[in-house]
């Protein structure tokens, strides 16, 4: 994976992390929980996108 791409991945993942927290600061549980879970997922893909790119590249 590119630095500018992981660094996107690492910038995005954080702004979801921050949101949860913001949410759940705010009172609203399911908004707080649906920004986990769209966290969760994108993370995750950023792992499927550096092994597609590993595999790929190696």
């Amino acid at each position: 994976m590119s630095k500018g791409l992981g660094l996107l991945y690492a910038v995005i993942g954080t702004a979801l992390l921050a949101c949860v927290s913001y949410f759940m600061a705010a009172g609203r549980p399911w908004l707080a929980m649906l920004s986990g879970l769209v966290s969760i997922l994108f993370i995750g893909s950023g792992f499927i996108v550096k092994a597609k790119l590993r595999k790929k590249n190696g």
